[in-house]
């Protein structure tokens, strides 16, 4: 039997948590218009600007929308917290649309991405694990946190697997393989 041991740099993930990339996140589809579709926009495209909460705020607030695309903005809305770095909004609009919509996977990954910002990686890795379990649309952004979450709880191996499988479900995004290439893998006997 031959089992395989993982060394990493000593430049952790933290880089990732607290510098400019930060733990991945997803936006969640909205199928409506309006302002519902304007704070899915802003969520998907990164913005992070007051005009960008306003308009989640509007939907969420007036617009009429079905019980999905209500959660899915308020994740959306979370989202754009997360990318502020506002970790307790985000985390208050992840509890708030898994409320709404325990099955929404989205909300649980994200809900995990902001639990990684605010330093709490076993519930980021038992938040993103029902996110996969419930399904979710960007798998390789779930995996690529749970990896960083794992890493900080000392699971090298764990989490090189999972930077291995974000890698494999979108080979275009580079992340995955800056973070690989710290880890040196070995075979013992």
């Amino acid at each position: 039997m031959r089992l395989t041991t993982f060394a990493f740099a000593a430049a952790s993930v933290a880089v990732l948590v607290l510098g400019a990339n930060g733990p991945a996140h997803a936006a969640s589809s909205v199928l409506g218009g309006g302002d519902a579709r304007a704070c899915y926009e802003a969520a998907s495209k990164g913005r992070t600007d007051l005009g960008a909460l306003l308009d989640c705020d509007s939907a969420i607030a007036g617009q009429e929308l079905s019980a999905r695309d209500r959660a899915a903005t308020v994740v959306n809305r979370g989202v754009i917290h997360l990318l502020r770095r506002d970790a307790a909004k985000a985390l208050a609009d992840f509890d708030r649309a898994i409320a709404w919509r325990p099955s929404l996977g989205e909300a649980h990954v994200n809900r995990g991405a902001a639990l990684i910002l605010s330093g709490d990686y076993a519930g980021a890795v038992a938040s993103i694990n029902r996110g996969l379990e419930l399904g979710t649309e960007d798998l390789h952004e779930a995996y690529f946190n749970r990896a960083i979450a794992l890493e900080r709880l000392d699971n090298y191996a764990g989490a090189y697997a999972d930077f291995r499988r974000a890698a494999e479900l979108k080979p275009d995004w580079d992340l995955p393989g800056r973070e690989l290439a710290r880890f040196t893998v070995t075979s013992a006997r």
